[in-house]
């Protein structure tokens, strides 16, 4: 698509350039016309004879007719030009809102994946501190069971003190 806006921008300035060149050449062409008309009047004035103001006047009007197909060829130009220049935008149009759909769209999926960026973040670190509290946990365990262990020894020990008491007494 983006090849084809290329290629018909191309289209369309090239079209333009020819189209300023044309009215280069139209103006230039109508300074000319106005140049002979000003020598066809010089020549009438100086010169009498009738068929050589006819020819001259053939010349113009030969000039004048080739001046409007020029002209009618510029209009051509003109309305190949606002036909291109209607076809680009009609193609541009459609484009701009993809581009602009996709923008929002690449914009939600940003920020979408921005807030799943912090829930993992904060999942990591409830993660983290429930495995510190499990490790202290698991200490205090630890402790408690060497503690009771410890306790139970000294009930045994306690016990059998109280065993061989009794049978002393």
């Amino acid at each position: 698509m983006e090849a084809d806006f290329s290629e018909m921008r191309s289209e369309l300035q090239s079209r333009d350039d020819l189209w300023r060149r044309l009215e280069l050449e139209c103006q230039w062409l109508h300074t000319e016309l106005l140049k002979i008309k000003d020598y066809n009047d010089m020549q009438e004035i100086q010169i009498k004879p009738q068929s050589s103001g006819v020819q001259l006047t053939e010349q113009l009007e030969k000039k004048n007719t080739e001046l409007l197909l020029f002209a009618g060829s510029q209009e051509w130009q003109q309305e190949e030009q606002n036909k291109i220049r209607n076809h680009i935008y009609r193609e541009e149009q459609p484009h701009c809102s993809e581009q602009e759909r996709m923008k929002t769209e690449i914009s939600d999926l940003t920020e979408e994946l921005h807030q799943k960026e912090i829930t993992i973040a904060t999942i990591m670190e409830k993660a983290t501190l429930l495995e510190r509290q499990l490790k202290m946990e698991l200490e205090t365990k630890d402790k408690l069971l060497a503690k009771q262990q410890l306790l139970e020894f000294q009930y045994h020990v306690i016990k059998s003190e109280n065993t061989h008491l009794k049978e002393i007494v």
